[in-house]
């Protein structure tokens, strides 16, 4: 179905003048907002322009400090997410809201069982899951744990976990940044299903792509406020101009340089289940793009290299220096550095500082005789968080408390002051607005003019190819294939994504006797 760009369903929600504060921030000021029945309202702005906080408002877990919040008509308060739940608002955060520890279906349905004579009704809890994972596209046995899923289907149980509550008001932040394009046309096939249903949605994204195919209104933040209403068709690159207050003119602006020397050399590296006899080379000055598929095995490859995770057989080596195993401090000492998929979970201290965190990895260097030197690692702090144009209250500020993206460029501010030769960037802008996102490939390329070499993954295929001097395909734990920046095109890695997944399974089912 094409969008609408004048949706005339009833109104569900509005905001009126709405004013939020924290301390040292103006997070919004004055926005406007209204959304209704059956239309996908697109929320579009920078890192920082507001999003996050106008959500969580909607979710129930910031009050506003002035303005009102209207649902169907009626002045609300909304105390806390179950407030929301019970006014059918549920919200798809970006960074998930699930719990590690418990299986699939206890996440979908938790704090609400279905019951049965007083005692959890597991059976019927397990086929509800079920049926909403299948409805979401996903196959997943309803009693795995959550810890052991990969992010993509975290994604999907979340929806499926939202599409349990029965909500009118649907908001997703950022649904599609970590699935792969099958994955993104499934979840809008059931956006459109949701929207001839009546319910109204909230459509977070920095693909500026999706909002046309997706969208029908677009409401632009930009410093905390509400700039102007526009149809979802309107021109990308007045989107952007109307987003950052500002034209961009190249989105992806790769300086190639001569490569030099091998800094990364990996050789035959393999572990039993997840990657086999994977080799390749990155030089001083380059950018290699490692794409695939979701399941190819591309993040589990960067973090044994880095030392986060064990393999079986095969070398690492770093300017002709073989690095032990599983050793993230050999790695480090080499100069090696990982921004890494998971930056919550993975990348950051979230009750710690911005300064804290920048001067993680030179924490070390930072101390003589048991003493750090504090003032040194504010000034560097300060300095990285300038060049990065972190927006944030100050150095002291918790990390927590930043943006999605904000959180990200002091993930990789570390590595930046760490003066890494081999840079590992695992999806470095998930989540990321594109006005951010050329901020970080022009340090990408003054990383490279400077001698030093990247390594990123990324499921943002145009990313890849836009950035990359060499683009390696993977393709169920194998390396499938090697192409140039010139012969690198969408169709020439999927070909080679879908048929190496293809040669690969043939391979490992002659490996086992066709069983």
């Amino acid at each position: 179905m094409e969008p609408r760009a004048e949706p005339d369903g009833p109104e569900v929600l509005r905001m009126e003048s709405v004013r939020k504060t924290f301390p040292g921030v103006v997070a919004l000021d004055s926005v406007n907002f209204d959304l209704r029945a059956g239309e996908v309202h697109v929320l579009l702005g920078e890192n920082g322009a507001g999003k996050s906080t106008l959500i969580k408002m909607l979710s129930g877990a910031h009050r506003p400090d002035s303005g009102r919040i209207v649902v169907d008509g009626t002045p609300v308060r909304l105390k806390g997410a179950q407030d929301a739940e019970r006014l059918g608002i549920a919200t798809i955060y970006q960074e998930f809201n699930l719990v590690p520890e418990l299986s699939v279906a206890e996440n979908i349905f938790l704090g609400r069982p279905p019951r049965r004579f007083g005692l959890i009704d597991r059976r019927r809890m397990e086929t509800d899951a079920a049926r909403l994972c299948e409805r979401v596209g996903v196959t997943v046995d309803p009693r795995a744990r959550i810890r052991d899923l990969g992010i993509a289907r975290r994604q999907m149980v979340e929806i499926a976990k939202a599409l349990s509550l029965n909500a009118r008001v649907l908001i997703m932040d950022e649904p599609t940044a970590v699935l792969t394009t099958d994955e993104v046309g499934r979840l809008f096939r059931i956006v459109r299903a949701l929207r001839e249903d009546g319910v109204a949605i909230v459509f977070i994204t920095h693909h500026l792509e999706e909002i046309a195919a997706i969208g029908d209104r677009v409401t632009v933040l930009r410093d905390g406020r509400s700039v102007t209403q526009v149809p979802a068709g309107t021109d990308q690159d007045e989107l952007v101009r109307l987003m950052v207050g500002r034209s961009i003119e190249q989105q992806y602006p790769r300086e190639p340089v001569d490569a030099g020397e091998p800094l990364l050399s990996v050789a035959g590296l393999t572990r039993d289940g997840s990657f086999h006899d994977v080799g390749f080379e990155v030089r001083a000055g380059e950018v290699v793009g490692l794409a695939g598929l979701v399941g190819a095995g591309r993040t589990e490859v960067v973090r044994a290299v880095f030392g986060a995770d064990p393999y079986d057989a095969g070398t690492v080596t770093v300017l002709g220096q073989p690095l032990p195993r599983h050793d993230v401090g050999a790695a480090l000492a080499a100069g090696i550095g990982l921004v890494p998929e998971d930056r919550k979970a993975q990348g950051l201290l979230l009750d710690a500082s911005v300064q804290e965190n920048l001067g993680l990895v030179t924490l070390r260097r930072a101390t003589r005789a048991g003493l750090v030197d504090r003032a040194g690692q504010r000034e560097a702090a300060a300095r990285i968080a300038t060049r990065l144009a972190v927006r944030m209250a100050g150095l002291d500020q918790h990390v927590r408390t930043l943006s999605g993206g904000n959180q990200q460029k002091v993930v990789i501010g570390k590595w930046l002051l760490a003066d890494s030769k081999v840079l590992i960037l695992d999806e470095p802008t998930r989540g990321i607005d594109v006005g951010a996102k050329v901020e970080i490939y022009h340090l990408i390329n003054e990383l490279t003019a400077s001698g030093h070499a990247v390594l990123m993954v990324s499921s943002d295929l145009p990313e890849v190819l836009g950035m990359s001097d060499r683009v390696l395909v993977m393709a169920h734990g194998r390396i499938a294939g090697e192409l140039s920046a010139q012969e690198a095109t969408q169709d020439a890695v999927m070909a080679l994504a879908v048929k190496g997944d293809d040669v690969a399974k043939g391979t490992h089912m002659e490996d086992s006797g066709g069983q």
